[in-house]
């Protein structure tokens, strides 16, 4: 067998082996469940605390970056019931619905650290009045960080639009802007997950040792989703089965599949660090390298 296929073969089956033999399944259920579960409670600490700070869009960037790239038979119902949510009135800022919003909304992070965690293979050595703060933490920097980029796409078109009147090409970065959901979703996403999987979890990783990972979650996402969304709209009947909870259901089912694909993610990124893949990798080009270097030597 070639290496390439010897390492690769390594590599998935330890992975998959690990995700299974560690409650892979399980863990992802917990992922699936506390995500939905936080989604409400974060948007509404956020929608809260945007208003406070003066973005009042932040609502609408958030739905449209969590749920216009999904499939509609999977994202709509959930984005009419949180767009629903975000139009009740509330109080100020420091009222207890809204920090306990807040408190709640940390622990989708909390079950992420977890699964990180063990997809990784490591364990947890911090407190958890350490541990929750950091997941409280990155909660109010996922929502300030909407707040910015719901700032700039309120006011990027109209600082381009006046500057289209002496720059031409200001217009196309105009079309840019507006189509700021597709990019928007794939930069968010992705940052999102070089956060999670680079500082969340105990230990320290670089850059290079979670891409592969990161790079096959992405690609899985988006299969996925468009994979799911053509069987719930050709084969499946949820309402047959569930009746009225079969939206929430199917998010439930979507997101299950989600937490899989962010464990098993993980998981091909320790496999790879366990086998030191990189090393190989680099050891390889290195010979090659001095094979050109000494045939270009011996060349008359």
């Amino acid at each position: 067998m070639p290496g390439f296929l010897r390492i690769t073969w390594k590599v998935s089956f330890d992975a998959f082996w690990h995700f299974s033999e560690d409650d892979g399944w399980a863990m992802a259920s917990h992922v699936a469940l506390s995500a939905l579960l936080a989604i409400f409670p974060f948007l509404i600490f956020g929608t809260t605390l945007a208003t406070f700070l003066g973005a009042d869009q932040f609502s609408e960037t958030a739905v449209h970056l969590i749920f216009d790239n999904l499939p509609q038979n999977i994202a709509g119902p959930i984005a009419r019931e949180v767009t629903q949510v975000l139009t009740i009135p509330r109080g100020g800022l420091l009222t207890i619905s809204v920090l306990a919003a807040f408190y709640f909304a940390s622990n989708g992070v909390e079950a992420l650290r977890i699964s990180l965690n063990r997809a990784y293979r490591v364990v947890e050595t911090r407190p958890w009045y350490i541990t929750r703060p950091i997941s409280l933490g990155y909660v109010l920097a996922s929502v300030l960080a909407l707040v910015m980029l719901s700032i700039f796409l309120v006011a990027a078109p109209l600082a381009l639009r006046y500057a289209g009147r002496w720059i031409p090409w200001a217009t196309d970065l105009l079309i840019v802007v507006d189509s700021w959901s597709s990019w928007g979703a794939v930069a968010t996403v992705a940052v999102a997950l070089f956060i999670c999987h680079l500082y969340l979890p105990a230990g320290r990783r670089r850059f290079l040792d979670v891409l592969p990972g990161i790079v096959l979650t992405m690609l899985a996402w988006t299969a996925g989703a468009y994979g799911f969304g053509y069987y719930i709209s050709t084969f499946a009947n949820y309402a047959a089965t569930y009746a009225g909870l079969a939206s929430i259901m199917i998010a439930l089912v979507f997101l299950y599949m989600t937490g899989v694909i962010f464990i098993i993610g993980a998981e091909i990124n320790a496999a790879l660090l366990k086998y030191r893949v990189r090393e190989i990798i680099n050891r390889s080009i290195e010979g090659r390298s001095g094979e050109r270097e000494a045939d270009q030597a011996t060349d008359p």
